[in-house]
């Protein structure tokens, strides 16, 4: 398995993530301990996770299992210094975490402390907040995305007041570095502005949904990536089983997603199955596993991206893993670019 740093950290990671928001809902404690395990065997060193998982769905009696599961595995294994752990605060509006409280050095020791109980652990690696306090276009917002009730004197003394809070856990050894998630680049250029003025630690990393067919990272975000080191933490790199094929013509596989939740999140209309087919079709082509393209297509990016997939079967494990060993060859992704431009925003 190929490694590589997250930003201007000295974090050493798999160009793969193992993501584990379905561990309590859609997988058993078993089946997770089982996931991490033949991951690691195959090279795989970081997992994500939140608070506030598992999803599928996100109710109160599971809000911080997906933790508890993680750390009994750390537990039983004693494997802690194997792997890098990423958690994250939930923000304003999950009224199933502090009801609904918005991020804040009020809220953040409280939060960083139940994660290090659950997930049996002294030290998170990376600690990453959810979402904006002031929102975000992610998750389908962009289509009537509003900022103009933002206050940006309200949002700087915001960032200062956490930052402020995070460097003091910083210095007590509970995190040793900041990540943020579902961010704009405004917004991430304030926090590394105040990081920079006021002290605190510096974002490393930014988790954003970013698939063949949710590609909004492309122009703003590339661009501050590269110029400020700050990684792409790509979740739903396979667009929720979309770019899998397994929906297509209606399919509706049992205990898939799609069982659960109907239109995953937003992303299926009438236009998202032609884009799904065209990528299907250049797979098909070239003799690759779809979903193994698609991961392997994160890495070949201009700016340094990891993508994070999840399973909830050994098979599909397997085959997200093997996407680290596919080379994707200049034909294969000019005929991406092409079908790009004829499906820009499908969803």
């Amino acid at each position: 398995m190929r490694m590589t740093t997250l930003g201007r950290t000295d974090l050493n990671v798999s160009v793969l993530c193992l993501g584990s928001m379905t561990w309590g809902t859609q997988n058993t404690m078993a089946e997770a301990h089982a996931q991490i395990d033949h991951a690691l065997d195959r090279g795989i060193n970081f997992i994500d996770t939140a608070e506030m998982y598992p999803v599928n769905p996100v109710s109160r009696e599971t809000i911080g299992r997906t933790e508890e599961i993680i750390g009994e595995w750390l537990a039983d294994s004693g494997r802690r210094s194997d792997i890098v752990l990423a958690t994250k605060h939930s923000g304003e509006g999950l009224a199933h975490v502090r009801g609904g409280a918005p991020i804040s050095s009020a809220t953040i020791v409280g939060a960083v402390e139940g994660s290090l109980r659950r997930l049996k652990t002294d030290v998170i690696d990376l600690y990453q907040f959810h979402w904006p306090n002031r929102g975000s276009y992610m998750f389908r917002k962009n289509w009537r995305y509003d900022p103009s009730h933002q206050n940006r004197q309200e949002t700087v003394a915001h960032m200062e007041d956490a930052l402020g809070a995070l460097q003091k856990l910083v210095d007590q050894g509970k995190i040793r570095h900041f990540g943020l998630s579902n961010e704009s680049a405004w917004g991430t250029a304030n926090w590394l502005e105040v990081a920079g003025r006021c002290g605190g630690p510096r974002a490393a990393t930014m988790q954003n949904e970013y698939s063949l067919l949710c590609r909004l990272y492309d122009t703003d975000m590339a661009e501050l990536s590269v110029n400020e080191d700050v990684t792409l933490l790509a979740f739903s790199p396979l667009a929720t089983g979309l770019l899998t094929g397994k929906y297509q013509n209606g399919a509706r596989p049992e205990g898939s997603r799609i069982t659960l939740n109907s239109d995953l999140g937003g992303r299926v209309n009438e236009k998202v199955f032609p884009a799904v087919d065209a990528y299907l079709k250049i797979a098909r082509k070239h003799g690759l596993d779809p979903s193994q393209m698609a991961i392997a297509w994160c890495l070949t990016r201009p700016f340094a991206a990891v993508p994070i997939f999840g399973a909830t079967t050994m098979e599909q494990l397997d085959t997200a893993l093997g996407a680290a060993e596919v080379s994707l060859s200049d034909e294969v992704l000019a005929e991406i670019d092409t079908a790009h431009r004829a499906h820009p925003m499908p969803y």
